[in-house]
């Protein structure tokens, strides 16, 4: 199976590892992510969205207009790029205002978009397309020790009309997932409330407090390690952790894993393959498992 892969920024800058374990996670899988050449941001949600939505449009309508040349289908990794190129998409077939915008500006750098590509997230792609039972069969190392909180957070479900994915309010299947590697799922209230995305920008203290009720309310439930599927859930979640620690008094320790991660440990690939030596707080507590069983 192959796809026109949208890496977006984060992914070739502060989440590294993410983008190598995908493709580690994929080569096993047998799914070729072929990414699209000279692609450009997205656009942004905020920053570029707020201030200017035509060049916002352009941004996320030129990646479209280069993924359609490719003939098959766009898979990102960020839950953010994923809800702007699926929103411009929406926009495009179905806004003549924003469609006329879109064309005339793909026109200006001599492209043209036809409204064929469908933008896809590459957790949906593993599940759909591949599907649990071939994943299962891939499983070389169950996570038997491992209690996974699966953090979806606002955009990976939601808008329902974009995503089509799973329930925006209550989704399962990132968890049935975490229970097809062999590991054990959490149930928490907070798995769909907002990490505060880009306010650890302009109003961090909002962004440190939304991220700690998140990571105390899986901690409380019981898992010893979160899952997320979008780069900038996992940066405040991780990255950020050991700040909320300090503002708040708390030691949380709470491993943040790419689903991508979790998965290739499941399928035996090496830690640092996966790039978990990246990972803020260290999953070391976590891995003695993982390591007793390659060695038998």
């Amino acid at each position: 199976m192959k796809y026109a892969f949208y890496p977006g920024c984060a992914v070739h800058s502060s989440s590294k590892e993410y983008g190598d374990s995908a493709k580690a996670a994929c080569k096993v899988l047998d799914v070729d992510l072929v990414e699209v050449p000279d692609w450009n941001c997205c656009g942004a949600i905020d920053a570029v969205s707020s201030y200017k939505p035509q060049y916002s449009l352009a941004l996320a309508a030129r990646n479209l207009a280069l993924a359609e040349k490719m003939q098959t289908d766009v898979v990102t990794l960020c839950s953010a790029c994923y809800f702007t190129l699926a929103r411009t998409n929406k926009l495009f077939k179905e806004n003549a205002e924003a469609k006329a915008k879109i064309t005339e500006a793909l026109a200006s750098v001599g492209l043209s978009y036809s409204g064929n590509v469908k933008v896809r997230h590459l957790l949906e792609v593993l599940l759909s397309d591949v599907g649990l039972e071939k994943i299962k069969a891939k499983v070389k190392v169950p996570l038997n020790s491992f209690n996974v909180a699966s953090y979806y957070g606002c955009l990976l479900v939601r808008p329902l009309d974009l995503t089509n994915f799973d329930d925006p309010e209550h989704p399962t299947r990132m968890d049935e997932l975490v229970e097809t590697l062999g590991a054990s799922k959490v149930e928490y209230y907070s798995k769909t409330r907002c990490c505060g995305a880009s306010l650890g920008v302009t109003d961090e203290k909002v962004m440190l407090e939304l991220s700690k009720r998140i990571l105390l309310d899986a901690k409380n439930a019981g898992a010893n390690c979160v899952i997320t599927a979008c780069p900038l859930c996992q940066f405040n979640l991780d990255a950020k952790q050991k700040d909320i620690e300090s503002k708040f008094a708390l030691k949380i320790g709470l491993p943040i894993l790419h689903f991508t991660q979790l998965m290739g440990l499941a399928f035996g690939i090496d830690a640092k393959e996966l790039g978990l030596n990246r990972n803020v707080v260290s999953p070391n507590r976590i891995l003695p498992q993982v390591a007793e069983i390659r060695a038998k």
